[in-house]
């Protein structure tokens, strides 16, 4: 079964709760690269990140039984929030487990979203395990971050918002962390313009889903140090790497000075805060990772969650 027709499903769910976020354009950005690219500001989102999306189509499809006992998810942040804002609206108890190193600015919002935030150490614990136990002892339902059809389908209204206004791209940049991004917005692109070619990006420190991608086996990677912490997953999921074998074009790499250098220059440039799992798709551009002269280019500024001691840092010039 196709998971596009599961993508405009979640589209009407999010309708209305979801921002439509803008697609900007840079005539700077456009010479340096040789492109004519487009952005798709996710950093303007609800929670400042995409996740709403697949976390408000999660739990909507979840039984009154289930959305009683309660909800259960890990994440190191923009996941957090979504799943919390999401519950406090559709009126049900939201428990987070995040890593102790999370950033605070994105654990307050969890927090202020109304989410009981549970604490663990990334070095020792598995979140995954933490979050079974939970589930075990309470009941709660599980909705992951990434490895969950449902969450899949509405990250992949993100694409389906750019096609609906743009029609057509020769390459489509998206970010890539556990694959749900990536996966939906793929999905979503050969649904609607089966010739765009679909790129995902990760920090060559965290190149576990490059690796998956060029052998065919899941590959893994433990707690990489990378700034872009939205893609500090250990894997792609047993949901999303099939996902991305079959309609992904490409995996590629980005040094985290390219990703800092393309912080800024969203910054000084576009006056757009971006955080550095959202500026991606820039930093493969400016940096030469993806060359698309004379292309039609697509990239998903994923999210705009960034601490101001990690901002001041990369804007500075140097790495937080």
């Amino acid at each position: 079964m196709s998971l596009f027709p599961e993508i405009q499903a979640a589209a009407e769910r999010v309708r209305g709760v979801a921002h439509r976020t803008p697609i900007l354009t840079s005539h700077t950005l456009d010479e340096q690269v040789g492109a004519q690219v487009f952005l798709k500001c996710e950093n303007f989102q609800r929670v400042g990140a995409f996740k709403i999306r697949g976390a408000w189509n999660a739990v909507s499809q979840l039984t009154p039984e289930e959305k009683k006992r309660g909800v259960v998810a890990f994440s190191s942040g923009n996941h957090a929030q979504a799943v919390a804002l999401t519950c406090r609206e559709q009126g049900v108890r939201a428990v987070i487990v995040m890593p102790r190193n999370a950033s605070t600015l994105k654990r307050a919002a969890t927090e202020g979203y109304g989410a009981q935030v549970i604490d663990y150490d990334p070095e020792t614990e598995s979140r995954e395990e933490i979050a079974r136990r939970l589930q075990a002892e309470h009941g709660y339902a599980v909705v992951p971050p990434y490895d969950d059809a449902r969450v899949v389908a509405g990250q992949g209204t993100v694409a389906l918002e750019m096609f609906e206004e743009l029609t057509r791209l020769d390459v489509l940049l998206t970010p890539c962390g556990g694959g749900g991004l990536l996966s939906g917005s793929a999905v979503a692109a050969s649904g609607m313009d089966p010739d765009c070619r679909v790129i995902g990006i990760e920090p060559a420190l965290a190149d576990d889903a490059t690796r998956s991608f060029r052998t065919g086996t899941l590959q893994t990677v433990h707690n990489p140090q990378t700034i872009a912490d939205g893609t500090r997953t250990p894997s792609l999921g047993t949901v999303t790497f099939p996902l991305v074998l079959e309609y992904v074009a490409d995996l590629q790499t980005v040094t985290e000075e390219a990703i800092a250098e393309a912080v800024r220059f969203l910054f000084y440039t576009m006056k757009l805060v971006v955080e550095p799992s959202g500026a991606l798709g820039v930093a493969a551009l400016l940096s030469g990772a993806v060359v698309a002269k004379g292309k039609r280019v697509g990239v998903i500024l994923s999210g705009g969650n960034v601490d101001g001691p990690t901002m001041s840092a990369l804007l500075e010039g140097r790495l937080p």
